[in-house]
């Protein structure tokens, strides 16, 4: 298998896994600062899919760091298709919670300032984010996958 950019044990690959950990982090801090989220399945479900995408994804970047440092690319197959199912699982959570966010707070006129509008809606747009991170390495890995 060749090495690009991106893939397990690379620079690149390090700051994508590093993106996605902060992104997911960063979604569940916003959709967990709210009172009522736990109302909605679907964001019960982003936070649970975030919640793995954190630990996934650090656990990547701890294993990315370690092969850099051995001057060592990772390349298993098993490996590379985890990616595709994290990305999976993450872009439904994300999709499901952006349809609940506008049924909810655009078509039917549930949201006010006083309400939580803002905190779902940086919840789902860093849950988004996070899924072009996720995107991308499993472009990458894909690619990967078909190369060798």
């Amino acid at each position: 298998m060749r090495v690009f950019a991106g893939t397990p044990g690379t620079a690149t690959g390090l700051f994508l896994r590093i993106a996605q950990c902060i992104f997911a982090a960063g979604s569940i801090a916003s959709m967990a600062s709210t009172h009522s989220f736990f109302n909605f399945t679907a964001f019960c479900y982003l936070i649970a899919a975030m919640g793995l995408q954190v630990i996934w994804s650090f656990g990547l970047a701890l294993i990315d760091a370690y092969a850099i440092v051995q001057k060592k690319v990772l390349h298993s197959p098993v490996l590379i298709s985890l990616f595709v199912v994290t990305a999976t699982l993450s872009l439904a959570a994300a999709s499901a919670s952006a349809g609940i966010t506008t049924l909810y707070f655009y078509d039917l006129g549930h949201c006010s300032v006083d309400n939580e509008c803002q905190k779902y809606q940086a919840s789902v747009g860093l849950a988004i984010c996070c899924c072009f991170t996720i995107a991308t390495s499993s472009l990458i890995m894909l690619w990967l996958l078909a190369s060798g």
